[in-house]
């Protein structure tokens, strides 16, 4: 079973960046569709950037403008660069599958913060 694995979070100022990254353990290359999803306190987990293999992305209206999603197949690696980020933007971020027959088990996530 591959595993991924979040990591790039932080605590950073409005307006400020950060980079995510999620490693997967084996191959995710045969899974077309890979998105970054966030949870925040009290709500429920929401998909905020989808990338398929041939390089198409899509993006939540929250997000799109400040967010970029990319893949590197070959280092099976998802990346979120997140800049102008804004306080509603705390979340815990998660990547996984966006298909649910193929979602593979979450990983821990990584905290995100953003402060005033």
């Amino acid at each position: 079973q591959v595993q991924l694995v979040e990591s790039g979070g932080g605590l950073v100022q409005a307006g400020g960046s950060l980079r995510l990254s999620c490693a997967a353990s084996g191959s995710i290359f045969i899974i077309n569709g890979m998105g970054w999803y966030r949870q925040a306190p009290g709500k429920a987990r929401e998909l905020v950037a989808s990338i398929f293999r041939g390089g198409t992305t899509t993006y939540a209206d929250s997000v799109r403008g400040r967010f970029t999603i990319s893949r590197d197949n070959a280092k099976n690696t998802v990346y979120l660069q997140m800049n102008s980020l804004k306080p509603e933007d705390t979340a815990v971020y998660y990547c996984n599958s966006i298909y649910a027959p193929l979602r593979l088990d979450w990983g821990q996530g990584t905290q995100v913060t953003v402060s005033w």
